[in-house]
């Protein structure tokens, strides 16, 4: 299956559908107006963008129409972590997780949790799929 990239609001349209399940597109524009305001004729030119790339399906429920992802967060995501790796890093892990380390403020417990991840990443002797 290929991969899927997603525009900013295209993937909070998914965040929506993975979150609910399935949701109408007023749903869904209503969901996305609590934090900013979207049009509804936005989100559905971007729902049939969706279906087009394969993220999104639709079934009838009387006259309205009813979307669902097709796709796992985790791939949305991983596809968009390796696009930003790839494209800004060159492919540097290292170089990724040095700038989010340096750049992004991260709280102690989030650099005690990093910590935990890369000592059972090394006590495993594997640093995940690559």
């Amino acid at each position: 299956m290929a991969e899927v990239q997603l525009g900013r609001l295209q993937f909070r349209i998914m965040q929506v559908l993975w979150d609910r399940g399935r949701a109408s597109a007023r749903e869904i524009t209503e969901a996305l107006n609590e934090a900013e305001p979207t049009a509804h004729s936005t989100v559905q030119t971007l729902l049939r963008q969706l279906e087009a790339k394969g993220a999104a399906g639709h079934e009838a429920d009387g006259r309205t129409f009813v979307f669902f992802a097709k796709v796992p967060e985790d791939r949305v995501k991983r596809t968009a972590v390796r696009d930003v790796l790839e494209r800004v890093f060159g492919g540097d892990v290292g170089g990724l997780l040095a700038h989010l380390i340096k750049s992004e403020g991260l709280s102690r417990k989030e650099l005690d949790d990093l910590r935990a991840m890369i000592d059972e990443a090394r006590k495993d002797g594997k640093g995940g799929a690559r």
